[in-house]
């Protein structure tokens, strides 16, 4: 709907009339000499004549006229503009099926609008520029045509291809079209087993992850410049071998294919040596270095141990327990020795007095010699009478 308004100052109620670009009359005063419903009388005084125009059409477009009939008559000019949108906006793929690397080719069209709208690419959240096209149809409308032409990677597989039209009549006008795009294989190889080094005696076990459009239907396992281990063993993605040695170092590669081409990936072995067992500690000999370790061993225990080493502690409680018995013997002997010393020191210097019968008899004798000869049995029996202490 148009309003149109004529609007007079100071009016010394002279004659207003509203005229279309045909120059015919619409309304004088406040009658409607013309014979179209869609004008409609909205408001007339004698400073105002306001009307309304209802379903607009191209052909209402141009210049109105408001004419005062004065001496000379007066006129003012409005002009009234018509905006059509376009169409909703076709987009159209010359290729459904893309392949990474190829170039491929867009169009987007915009038909039958007023004035001539402006179309825009965008891909993904990047704008693209295109190639526009104007013609003028017939019925004054016009269609544009805008091209695009870009080359394609396998990160536009899924993404969104957007024509915009911008025209005054309308706003967020727009279609889209998703990319598919096929690319050959991405190949990764994962170790799955072990977590470190890779020594003698272990096990291998190796991934092979690929993704790829179409998906990849073949999936191959070679040493590069040698054969694959006999007892090695393929299945599907993943290679596993056992019980490693160093025949075994080499490369070893994954290669994925599909109908865009094929990738691989590398993994280089080597094998390490197998790691050495540290001996147990053997029970000490001296009591210093007993006591030495039975104080250590609960120190390491405390923390400095790491848990990855926990079964190489494992055998110390029982190095400890042979050591204490070891040490609990070697005092006691010990202790007893020094009480045998002490003993035998004592009774040496406390000899007691004591009496026997070798002179029995002779408590009469004048003197020794007297003694002796007078005591029982005489010389002949001394060796019998000898005592002796130990």
């Amino acid at each position: 709907m148009a309003i149109i308004s004529c609007r007079v100052k100071n009016n010394d109620d002279s004659v207003i009339q509203l005229l279309n670009p045909n120059r015919q009359t619409i309304y004088f005063r406040d009658m409607r000499p013309l014979k179209d419903s869609r004008f409609q009388l909205v408001n007339f005084s004698d400073n105002e004549l306001r009307v309304s125009l209802s379903n607009v059409s191209l052909s209402d477009e141009g210049r109105y006229v408001c004419q005062l009939y004065t001496d000379p008559p007066q006129e003012a000019y409005a002009e009234i503009t018509v905006l059509i949108p376009p169409g909703n906006p076709i987009i159209e793929a010359r290729d459904e099926v893309l392949s990474e690397g190829n170039e491929t080719e867009m169009t987007c069209t915009a038909m039958s609008s007023k004035p001539a709208a402006i179309i825009r690419w965008m891909k993904g959240d990047k704008e693209l520029p295109g190639k526009p096209k104007v013609e003028l149809t017939y019925d004054k409308m016009y269609t544009v045509t805008s091209r695009l032409t870009f080359t394609v990677s396998k990160e536009d597989d899924g993404v969104p291809v957007i024509c915009i039209v911008d025209h005054p009549a309308v706003k967020d006008f727009q279609a889209q079209k998703y990319l598919e795009v096929q690319y050959k294989p991405e190949v990764k190889i994962v170790v799955e087993f072990p977590q470190g080094l890779t020594r003698e005696g272990e096990n291998l076990e190796l991934s092979c992850k690929f993704r790829g459009k179409p998906e990849p239907q073949r999936v191959n396992w070679l040493k590069v410049d040698d054969d694959v281990p006999s007892h090695a063993v393929i299945t599907g993605a993943d290679l596993y071998i056992e019980n490693l040695n160093k025949s075994y170092n080499g490369t070893y590669r994954c290669v994925a294919s599909n109908s865009i081409g094929e990738a691989y990936d590398d993994y280089t072995l080597y094998v390490y040596d197998a790691p050495t067992t540290t001996p147990k500690s053997t029970t000490a000999t001296t009591t210093t270095t007993i006591i030495t370790t039975t104080i250590s061993y609960p120190e390491i225990n405390q923390g400095t141990v790491s848990p990855s080493h926990s079964r190489a502690g494992e055998g110390a409680p029982r190095t400890v327990d042979h050591a204490v018995i070891g040490g609990v013997v070697a005092v006691v002997v010990f202790a007893m020795l020094c009480l045998l010393i002490v003993l035998g020191r004592y009774f040496a210097r406390h000899k007691g007095t004591y009496f026997t019968h070798e002179a029995k008899g002779a408590d009469d004798a004048a003197d020794a010699d007297t003694a002796i000869i007078n005591a029982e049995g005489g010389h002949t029996n001394s060796d019998e009478k000898k005592e002796y202490y130990i």
